[in-house]
Parts: structure tokens; sequence; C-alpha cells
């Protein structure tokens, strides 16, 4: 368990590099806890989060940070980091909230060369092709495209948008966003019908030499713990776990 302040510090550095990486349309911080709204488009950017283990958790406190969420039409979602208070989980299953996903945050020393494949290019914004890509592929819905796009655009320079065509057919993708010494990676993407071709390796070390060309010493990410075809080759290319989050959600009726 993660407690010494060194280690929380580490924790909370790592937070809010993800927090800009992928950042919210909107966001704000009450009483310990950090609530992201973005349209309902994905849960890492419309979620309530710790950012410290005295966040309060009373009640009124509970009730007023669901009701921000509510009021916008969408479900309360909390994701716990070991920045929650330790009481967090208990209080919330006693409000019905379930675990509904746990994720890794690895990180990586930049500290080898990493080869930069010429079948990837790497745009310093989502050109058409990739957006369009992206949305289909991820899946993104129709209701949430223009969310996703405001989104990528919001990313702080220097971002790279990794692309791999071949007869004008998407092939994979990603997206590295560098901040100080760190590059996050986000949304491995590759396609069905190019798979077990070594395209995830290309598309993530094509953005390392990237990011290393930009000043980054380490890179990090965020993968879902059942994850089990991306594990292997994160392992291989150096990424370890520091701390694990999971969502509560409340089950539907």
């Amino acid at each position: 368990m993660l407690s010494s302040p060194e280690a929380l510090s580490e924790v909370r550095r790592l937070e809010e590099l993800a927090f800009a990486g992928w950042p919210a349309l909107e966001s704000r911080d009450e009483a310990g806890w950090r609530l992201r709204f973005s349209g309902g488009y994905t849960k890492r950017a419309n979620s309530i989060n710790a950012l410290r283990p005295d966040a309060e958790t009373g009640p009124a406190t509970l009730d007023r940070l669901e009701t921000a969420y509510r009021a916008r039409g969408q479900a309360p979602v909390w994701r716990l980091s070991p920045l929650a208070p330790p009481d967090a989980t208990e209080v919330l299953a006693r409000r019905g909230y379930r675990p509904a996903e746990r994720s890794l945050v690895q990180v990586c020393p930049l500290d080898r060369a990493f080869p930069a494949a010429p079948e990837v290019t790497i745009h310093p914004r989502p050109t058409e092709p990739w957006i369009e890509a992206f949305a289909a592929h991820s899946p993104v819905r129709p209701e949430h495209r223009a969310t996703m796009r405001r989104m990528l655009t919001a990313i702080a320079a220097p971002v790279g948008f990794a692309f791999v065509e071949e007869a004008s057919q998407p092939m994979a993708m990603a997206i590295g966003a560098v901040a100080g010494e760190h590059m996050g990676l986000f949304d491995v993407l590759v396609m069905p019908h190019a798979r077990r071709r070594g395209l995830a390796r290309k598309v993530t070390e094509s953005l390392y030499a990237w990011a290393q060309r930009h000043g980054a010493r380490f890179a990090y990410l965020q993968v879902v713990a059942t994850n089990a075809a991306a594990m292997p080759l994160y392992a291989a290319q150096g990424f370890r776990t520091v701390y694990s989050y999971e969502y509560l959600i409340r089950p539907s009726p």
C-alpha cells in the first residue's frame, strides 16, 4: 500500500500529468476532490478524483459532488487512487457504488534509444484521417465526437498523434503528450485487420523516440488491469506499475 509521503508525492505528480495529458473540458476542485466534466465522453474525463487522503467523505459533501453530475444528466463516477481517503471505498459502497474497472499506472525510463519506424507518421495535431480512424475504431459514439475533437485539440503541445496507414487504410495509432520530463502514452489502437504485425510496438516506440527529442526522460501510461494483450509489450519496454486506481459506479436498477 502506498502511504509514505514520498510515494504519495509520486502518485500526485503522475495524477496531475495524466489530468493534463487527457484534459477534461471543465474541472473544479472541491473538498479535496477534483470534478472533471466532458459531456460523458470517457470515464477518465467525467469522474470524481481524490486529491488528498483527507478529502471530505461526509454525506453532505458526497451529495453535493454527485449533484454536480446529475445536473448535467450524467451518472456520478468515482475514481479512487491511492490519494483517496482510507474509508472512501466503504463509504461509497454504503451508497450503492460497486467497482467497475481497475487500471494500472505504469512508468518506463526512456534511457535507451528507441527506433522510429519509417511507416509511423507523427502529426502535431489530429488530422481528419486520424480523427475518422479514432472515432471508428476506439470507438466513439456519434454524440460524443464533437467533444472528442475538442479534447484532442486541447492537449497542450508538444503532442504527437502517431498514425500508420497502408493503401489509405488506417492500421494503427496512438497519442503521446509531453510535459516536462514525462510523456503520457494514450489510446494505443491497432485495427483488427492489422494485428500481429508488431504495429503496437512500432507506434509506441516511435512516440518514445519523438518524446526524447522533446526532452522527455520517462513515459507513463494507464492500462486496464485485465488487458492481457498489452501487458507483455509494456513489460518488455520497461514499464513497471507504480500504483493502481479503480472506478466505482452505481449499477442501474
